[in-house]
């Protein structure tokens, strides 16, 4: 090769790495053109779904299970938008303002509790699943409820703006149980409520109710009860229409699962002494959610 053709064949590639980086640039949409922009990605947190999304010992930094897979999110788009000092801002949401939060843009990604169900998907979109859960009952041992059936005529608390809330309601009309259901704003004021006595039964996803038993002031004096009421996936919620930030995510997430990792991020949360109380939910890894990370999908609750 010539010394001139060399030096056009050089010239030509010079030229088309300058014209691909703001192509690149251009080619941003959605959340990851947000971030790109602001230097700045908002995650929001839960302050009580232990051992999923809260707040531990220190007020200003949430923990937990779900937190992890969203630092891995964090992680993948240093790499993708080539930025290492992106920086990151914590927002509190609960269960009735999480879905709103997402889609008014004030948080980017949800990774805490949230079931990916029909009625959601009209609202937001979900990552590929993250956990794999049975909506039961929590119980004061001493007590006479064994399963739902036993909640007949009684005071029952849930927590406003879950699936669990919406079941309990449709079990009580289908069955005529004249139930008194409580909606409390959260996990931890609904346990209250069955702590002091106003309700006799707190209808949660399981492993929540595992980690409000974790918390209690006397752990030994509770059990969670009762036959599923059905089985459902959590997902990390994003905004709808966003494929180039939904496909960030799933792959995070899918890569952690792939790399074996998640078996040691899920041992720290569910098999280990947890914050605040350093206290072990010692929930071993169902066979459901070991073939959710074998074969991580989209799917909602009511597809299973």
């Amino acid at each position: 090769m010539t010394k001139t053709i060399l030096s056009r064949v050089i010239g030509l590639a010079l030229a088309a790495s300058l014209l691909s980086a703001p192509a690149f640039a251009e080619e941003l949409t959605g959340t990851l053109k947000k971030i790109k922009e602001s230097g700045t990605i908002v995650l929001a947190h839960r302050d009580s779904s232990i051992p999923f999304s809260y707040l531990g010992t220190d007020p200003q930094q949430p923990i937990g299970y779900s937190h992890e897979l969203q630092l891995k999110v964090v992680d993948a788009l240093k790499q993708k938008l080539a930025m290492p000092d992106l920086k990151v801002r914590y927002n509190l949401v609960t269960s009735q303002t999480r879905i709103p939060l997402v889609q008014n843009g004030t948080v980017d990604l949800e990774c805490g509790s949230t079931t990916n169900n029909i009625e959601r998907q009209q609202q937001v979109d979900f990552s590929v699943g993250i956990f794999e859960v049975g909506t039961r009952l929590l119980v004061n041992k001493k007590s006479k409820i064994k399963d739902f059936p036993d909640l007949a005529g009684k005071n029952v608390v849930t927590t406003a703006g879950t699936t669990s809330e919406r079941l309990l309601k449709a079990l009580d009309a289908d069955k005529g149980m004249k139930m008194n259901i409580i909606s409390a704003k959260d996990h931890g004021e609904a346990f209250l409520m069955l702590e002091s006595g106003r309700a006799v039964a707190f209808m949660m996803d399981d492993v929540l109710l595992y980690g409000e038993i974790a918390k209690a002031k006397k752990p030994a004096d509770w059990e969670v009860v009762g036959t599923p009421q059905s089985f459902e996936i959590y997902g990390c919620m994003v905004r709808k229409e966003d494929p180039a930030f939904k496909a960030v995510v799933d792959q995070a997430i899918s890569d952690t699962y792939k790399s074996g990792e998640i078996n040691e991020i899920y041992k720290r949360w569910f098999q280990s002494p947890v914050p605040p109380k350093d206290l072990n939910l010692n929930f071993p890894m169902s066979e459901q959610l070991k073939k959710l990370i074998a074969n991580p999908t989209d799917k909602s609750a009511e597809q299973l």
